[in-house]
């Protein structure tokens, strides 16, 4: 995590009240414009803002002060903090201002309609809500359901670009996955299907044979009956 000045402007006004240091010098340490430093110096800005000791704060040293003062040259610098505190990672659903709250359920709904693939978790950690909450808008039963739009948390501000877009690819790489484990056992292959050959069902030319013999010899025994009718 990068290093910042705490107060700049109160820290400027410490340092032109309290230092020989140019405006320039004061102006990049403080990252300000050289013309600000000369406004607070003649009284024209920051008139009602007290000036901030960067000795006392441990953001400079009287050495370094004395170094610059000598040489307009000279650049002051941040001192190296005696603690670092190590940077907390944040855990939970993502938080979302008070005034974008009421867009939650409509970005949600477009989640779920546009990209199925997500899991709840995922729609969790873009837009900042509870799995109940999703439930009740995949299955219809939100309280509000007859009047929500489907709309796109990227631009209701809820989460940027990058951030569906990692989501969106994590769950499409594990979708494919659970698909090829699962073509082993159950899918034959297209050479397979196109050489196998039909099944022939057995007995049905033994019908037809014994059908043609029945009928020959019907006709075989009514021949001479009709002979013998005759003189």
């Amino acid at each position: 995590m990068a290093q910042q000045l705490l107060m700049p402007k109160a820290t400027a006004v410490w340092l032109v009240d309290n230092t020989a240091l140019s405006f320039d010098q004061i102006a990049l340490f403080c990252k300000l414009h050289p013309l600000e430093v000369k406004a607070i110096a003649d009284g024209e800005a920051s008139q009602g803002i007290k000036g901030l000791d960067p000795v006392a704060t441990g953001q400079l040293s009287r050495e370094d002060i004395a170094a610059a003062e000598a040489n307009p040259e000279v650049k002051l610098k941040l001192a190296e903090p005696k603690v670092r505190v190590p940077e907390t990672k944040r855990k939970g659903p993502r938080y979302t201002p008070v005034s974008k709250r009421q867009d939650r359920p409509n970005a949600i709904l477009w989640l779920v309609r546009n990209h199925p693939e997500l899991k709840d978790a995922q729609i969790s950690r873009l837009v900042g809500t509870t799995k109940s909450t999703i439930e009740q808008i995949r299955n219809r039963t939100h309280w509000n359901a007859a009047n929500l739009t489907p709309m796109d948390p990227v631009t209701l501000g809820l989460c940027t670009q990058i951030d569906l877009d990692m989501e969106v690819e994590r769950a499409s790489k594990n979708r494919v996955a659970l698909a090829d484990q699962g073509q082993g056992s159950v899918l034959v292959s297209a050479r397979e299907t196109e050489t196998a050959q039909p099944v022939e069902e057995p007995g049905e030319k033994e019908i037809d044979a014994d059908a043609v013999f029945a009928k020959l010899t019907s006709m075989k025994r009514t021949e001479p009956e009709d002979e013998d009718e005759n003189p």
